[in-house]
C-alpha cells in the first residue's frame, strides 16, 4: 500500500531528492514550493502521484489551511518531511539581528507550524512519521556559521522533546543530521552578510573562499540520501538521531568525545554545586 508523504521544499537539493527517492517507490508526495513555475516540474515527475502546493513556510498561518487540504484532497499523511531551509553565512558580529530572525522564521518557526498542523490528524489516527532534515550543524560548530547553527541547534532541541511527547501515539520523530551533500546549499542557496570588520579578514575570508570553492564538490550524494530517508520510514523502531554521510559521522563523534572529555575535567566542579546529602 502507498504511502502519502509531504515534503516541505522540493524544488531541488535534498528535498527533491527525499521526493524522488518516495515516487520511485511508488508512494504519493505532496511537495511544497514558494514558486507556481515550478509546481508543472515537480507534478511532471510522477503525473497522478506528485502533488504541487505552493507554500511559504514563513507565512506560518498557512500552514493549518496546506495540512487541511492534503488531507481533504489527497489522503491521510504518513509522512511529513520538514525540509525547506537555507544557510546563512556571517559571522556573528557581521550579522543583523534580523537575519538571525529570518534564519530563525525559516529554520524552526515554519517547521513548527507544519508540525502543528499535521500532528492532530496523525494523533488521531495513532499513527504518523515525522522527518525533521537539521544538519550536523545542530550537533557540531563551524565559526561563520553562527546563525544557521542557532536555528539547527533550535531545531535538535525540538525534535528531542516533541518525540518524547508524541510516542505514546504512535507517532516517530526522527531529527536527520546530513553532513555536507552535493546541492546548492553553499552555493546559489546560501544567504552571506557582507564582510565590514577588518579584524576578522585574516582569520574568516579564508574559510569564506573555501567553503564556496567546495560547493559542488561535496561528498554526500543527494540520491543515496533519499534512499536511506526510506529506509528509516520503514523501519519499525526508527532511531530519534539519524547521522548521513561519513563526514558527519566523524564530525560528531569527535565532538562528542571532546564533550565527555571536557565533562571529565571539570567534574569535580560539577558536583560541587548541590546542596550536601
Amino acid at each position: 500500500m502507498s504511502r502519502i508523504w509531504l515534503i516541505t521544499g522540493v524544488s531541488k537539493g535534498l528535498g527533491r531528492a527525499v521526493a524522488q527517492a518516495a515516487l520511485e517507490a511508488g508512494d504519493i508526495v505532496v511537495g511544497s514550493l514558494r514558486q507556481r513555475s515550478e509546481c508543472d516540474d515537480f507534478e511532471a515527475i510522477a503525473p497522478g502521484r506528485a502533488h504541487a502546493r505552493l507554500h511559504d513556510v514563513t507565512e506560518l498561518g498557512a500552514a493549518a489551511p496546506l495540512i487541511e487540504s492534503v488531507e481533504r484532497d489527497v489522503g491521510p499523511i504518513d509522512v511529513l518531511v520538514n525540509n525547506a531551509g537555507y544557510g546563512h553565512e556571517g559571522l556573528f558580529e557581521e550579522s543583523s539581528i534580523d537575519d538571525m530572525r529570518r534564519q530563525f522564521e525559516v529554520n524552526v518557526f515554519g517547521v513548527a507550524a507544519v508540525t502543528k498542523a499535521v500532528l492532530p490528524f496523525m494523533r488521531a489516527r495513532r499513527a504518523g512519521r515525522i522527518v525533521n532534515i537539521t544538519s550536523m550543524a545542530g550537533l557540531v560548530s563551524f565559526p561563520g556559521l553562527s546563525l544557521y547553527h542557532a536555528s539547527k541547534y533550535a531545531l535538535e532541541g525540538l525534535s528531542e522533546s516533541v518525540a518524547k511527547e508524541v510516542r505514546g501515539f504512535g507517532i516517530y520523530v526522527t531529527a536527520v543530521e546530513p553532513g555536507t551533500f552535493r546541492t546548492e546549499w553553499a552555493g546559489g542557496s546560501m544567504m552571506r552578510s557582507p564582510r565590514a570588520i577588518s579584524d576578522y579578514d585574516a582569520f574568516f575570508d579564508p574559510q569564506r573562499a573555501r567553503r564556496a570553492a567546495n560547493s559542488g564538490h561535496q561528498i554526500g550524494n543527494p540520491a543515496q540520501l533519499g534512499a536511506a530517508i526510506l529506509k528509516l520510514i520503514a523501519a519499525e523502531n526508527p532511531p530519534l538521531h539519524l547521522l548521513l554521510g561519513s563526514d558527519a559521522r566523524q564530525l560528531v563523534g569527535e565532538k562528542l568525545a571532546q564533550m565527555q572529555a571536557e565533562f571529565d575535567a571539570w567534574e569535580s566542579v560539577t558536583l560541587s554545586t548541590d546542596f550536601p546529602a
